[in-house]
């Protein structure tokens, strides 16, 4: 029998990974809009180059 911490564990790490999946993929449609709703002194250096080459110089 499973200690109820241990299903605890692994409830929580299941659902930290289909959290994780819910991203849309770098350059579409909903992730230039969610990048356009983001504080720009919040973006990473990644992002930023990302959103110019993906969302502004199509």
């Amino acid at each position: 029998m499973k200690s109820p911490v241990l299903k605890c564990a692994t409830l929580a790490l299941f659902t930290l990974t289909l959290l994780s999946g819910c991203a849309p993929e770098v350059g579409s449609e909903k992730w230039c809009k969610q990048m356009e709703d983001k504080p720009k002194g919040d973006w990473t250096a990644n992002e930023a180059a990302d959103y110019a080459k993906h969302c502004v110089f199509k």
